[in-house]
C-alpha cells in the first residue's frame, strides 16, 4: 500500500470530470424545462403526467436508493465486518416482492400523488398529517447527512473543497428539480447511476490488477476471515449475521420501497400498473449489481490494506474515508480517474437529494396545501410545487451546514430515520391487512 496520506492529489482533469457531471445534470433540467413547458399541473410536474416508462424509473429507483453514504460506507462494512452483508441480496428480493405485490397495487389503484393520502382514506386526516410531518422531518435530516458526510470524507482525503462541493451539488439539485420536475429527476438519475457503476468498476478493476486478480483477493479475504457467509448466529445484538441482515434489512427497506414517498412517487408515475411492477423488478437487478460492486470493493480494500490499516495507522480519520483513500491511492496516476470516483460518490448524493426535494414538494402540495386551500387553480399549484422545490433545496443545504456544526445531529438523524420508518410502515400494514382497524378508540366504537 502507499505510505503517506494521499491528500491533495487532485488535478485539473479531476476537477474537469467533476464539473462535467454537474453541468450535464443541470442541462437535463434545462432540457425538460424547455420541452415540458406544458407542465401546468402538479401531476405533470410531480409525476411526469404518469407517463414514465419502466426502464428509466427502475434506474432512478436504484440511483436514489444508493446514496453516497452507501457507496462510501458499504465497502467499509465488508472491509471490517466481512462479506456476510452480501445477504442483503435476499433482503432486497423480499422488499421488492412485497412492495410490488402488496403496496404498489393499492397506491396505483387509488391514483394518489402522495402515499400519505392513503392514510386519510383509510383512517382520517389527522393520521395522514402525522405521517406527512414525520416523513418531512426524517427526510430533511437524512438529506443533510447525505450532503455533508460524503463531502467531508472526500474533502479530508482528496482535499476537494468542502463547502464548494456542498453548495454546488445543492444548487445543481435544486436547479434541475425546480425547472424540470420529476422527469428531470428521473433522467438525471439514469445518467448518475451510469456514473456510479462506472466509478465503482474503475476502482475494482484497478484494485484487482494491482492485487494479482480475483483469486488473490479472495484468498486474502478468506485468510482474514472476511468470507464469513456461514454466520447464522441468532443473537440480535451481533452487527452482521444472516438473520439480522435478512430480517432487519427486509423490514428497514420495505419501509423505504413500500411506503416512503420518494420511492412510491417514482413507480406510480409509470404509464400502467404492470409497467410499475416491471420497474420495481428491474430495479432489483440494479440493487444486486450495486451490492456486488460494494462487496468486491470492500474485499479488494481488505486485500490491499490488511497488513497496514489506513484508519488505525492514522492515514485517514474516519472509516468512511477508506474508500476514497483507496480510489485516490490506486487511480492517482491516471488523470481524471480520481475525479471519476468523486463524481461517482457525488452522483449518489445528487440522486438521493433530488429525490428528497421532489418528494418533499409533492407531500407539501398534496398533503398540506391542496386539502386546506381548495380555491387554488391547477396552474397556481404547479407554480407552488416549483417554489417548494426551490425552498426545500435551500433547506437541505442549510441542514448540511447545521450537520457540520452539530456532530451529534448525524447520529440523531439516523436514529430518527429508523424510529420513524418502522411505525409508519406498521401503520400502512395495519390498514392494508386488518380491515377491522380504524381511527376510533375502542370505547368510541
Amino acid at each position: 500500500m502507499s505510505g503517506p496520506m494521499v491528500s491533495g492529489s487532485f488535478g485539473i482533469w479531476d476537477y474537469v470530470v467533476f464539473a462535467a457531471i454537474l453541468l450535464i445534470s443541470a442541462l437535463v433540467g434545462i432540457y425538460h424545462a424547455v420541452v415540458g413547458r406544458g407542465q401546468g399541473t402538479p401531476e405533470e410536474f410531480l409525476l411526469g403526467s404518469r407517463q414514465m416508462s419502466s426502464l428509466p424509473v427502475a434506474l432512478s429507483l436504484t440511483a436514489s436508493f444508493m446514496s453516497a453514504v452507501t457507496l462510501l460506507g458499504g465497502p467499509y462494512e465488508t472491509y471490517h465486518y466481512g462479506a456476510v452483508n452480501a445477504y442483503f441480496a435476499i433482503a432486497y428480493t423480499f422488499v421488492v416482492v412485497v412492495s410490488a405485490e402488496g403496496f404498489l397495487p393499492i397506491f396505483y389503484r387509488l391514483g394518489v400523488t402522495s402515499s400519505y393520502e392513503y392514510l386519510e382514506l383509510r383512517f382520517n386526516r389527522w393520521v395522514r398529517l402525522c405521517g406527512t410531518i414525520l416523513f418531512m422531518i426524517q427526510t430533511i435530516l437524512y438529506t443533510g447527512i447525505v450532503i455533508y458526510a460524503p463531502a467531508l470524507a472526500l474533502n479530508q482525503v482528496t482535499n476537494f473543497n468542502l463547502w464548494g462541493s456542498i453548495i454546488s451539488t445543492g444548487i445543481v439539485c435544486t436547479f434541475y428539480c425546480t425547472l424540470g420536475g420529476l422527469k428531470a429527476v428521473v433522467w438525471t438519475d439514469v445518467f448518475q447511476i451510469v456514473i456510479m457503476v462506472t466509478g465503482l468498476v474503475a476502482v475494482i478493476v484497478q484494485a484487482l490488477i494491482l492485487e494479482g486478480g480475483v483469486t488473490n483477493v479472495l484468498n486474502n479475504a478468506h485468510n482474514g476471515g472476511r468470507l464469513n457467509f456461514w454466520n447464522f448466529d441468532p443473537n440480535p445484538l451481533h452487527r452482521h449475521t444472516f438473520w439480522t441482515i435478512v430480517i432487519g434489512g427486509t423490514f428497514t427497506w420495505t419501509g423505504v420501497y413500500g411506503v416512503n414517498q420518494a420511492q412510491v412517487q417514482r413507480y406510480i408515475s409509470c404509464k400502467t400498473r404492470s409497467q410499475a411492477k416491471v420497474a420495481l423488478y428491474l430495479n432489483l437487478i440494479g440493487l444486486w449489481v450495486i451490492l456486488v460492486c460494494t462487496v468486491l470493493s470492500g474485499l479488494s480494500m481488505y486485500s490491499r490494506y490488511h497488513e497496514c490499516d489506513p484508519w488505525t495507522s492514522g492515514k485517514v480519520e474516519a472509516p468512511d474515508q477508506l474508500m476514497p483513500y483507496m480510489a485516490v491511492d490506486i487511480l492517482g496516476g491516471y488523470p481524471g480517474l480520481p475525479g471519476l470516483f468523486v463524481a461517482c460518490a457525488y452522483s449518489g448524493t445528487l440522486s438521493t437529494v433530488s429525490s428528497s426535494i421532489n418528494a418533499l414538494a409533492a407531500v407539501t402540495v398534496e398533503d398540506l396545501i391542496k386539502p386546506y386551500f381548495t380555491n387554488l387553480s391547477e396552474k397556481e399549484l404547479s407554480w407552488i410545487s416549483r417554489a417548494m422545490s426551490l425552498l426545500f433545496g435551500a433547506v437541505c443545504i442549510g441542514m448540511a451546514g447545521l450537520a457540520s456544526l452539530m456532530g451529534s445531529l448525524l447520529q440523531a438523524a439516523l436514529s430518527i430515520f429508523g424510529m420513524v420508518g418502522g411505525p409508519v410502515l406498521g401503520l400502512f400494514t395495519l390498514g392494508i391487512l386488518f380491515s377491522w382497524a380504524n381511527s376510533a378508540a375502542p370505547w368510541d366504537t
